[in-house]
């Protein structure tokens, strides 16, 4: 089941086979969950938007296209229930919680960077419009190419890289405004 291609799975699962979503989840739930986590979402509500996120697959599986890249498609929802969160909590005053330190498995530790290196780039990565958040989480955090991302948010490949090399230049002069 592992050698099995995303696009493949996703087929099954928008044809009715809902049991093997679990393949996805059990591919994708970490690194969706720290998505929103490096979004600025605390740890609860990351685990609620999730689970949120994959009962969107199953509901929304139709309009999964043949042949359409899985990865790409499971963001754009991501970017979508991240968006509407954002959107129904502005009303509410601090939108984003200091989500504290991160679990081990969003950075390997190294003996080179101590701990409050890490605390120092989340917090120069929050002071980032959420549009150069979300690319640098999208490129550097989930690891997705420039073209995945274009997809992802419907623009050019070289405006991504433009994008996120401005965006990686800002978050460089307050990293290093902050020592």
């Amino acid at each position: 089941m592992q050698n099995i291609p995303d696009e493949k799975i996703m087929e099954n699962v928008k044809g009715g086979n809902l049991t093997e979503m679990s393949i996805l989840f059990e591919r994708y739930h970490l690194k969706l969950y720290n998505f929103f986590f490096r979004m600025g979402i605390n740890r609860d509500i990351s685990q609620d938007m999730t689970q949120n996120l994959f009962y969107r697959m199953i509901r929304y599986r139709h309009t999964y296209k043949e042949g359409a890249c899985v990865k790409s498609w499971i963001y754009q929802i991501a970017r979508n229930l991240h968006s509407d969160y954002c959107n129904g909590e502005k009303r509410k005053g601090d939108l984003f919680v200091k989500s504290g330190i991160f679990p081990s498995d969003i950075a390997e530790t190294n003996d080179s960077y101590h701990e409050d290196d890490f605390e120092r780039l989340d917090m120069a990565l929050m002071t980032l419009s959420d549009t150069q958040r979300e690319l640098i989480v999208l490129s550097r955090y989930q690891g997705l190419k420039y073209e995945e991302i274009s997809s992802i948010v419907n623009q050019t490949v070289p405006a991504i890289k433009v994008s996120i090399y401005r965006a990686i230049r800002q978050l460089r002069c307050v990293y290093f405004k902050q020592s």
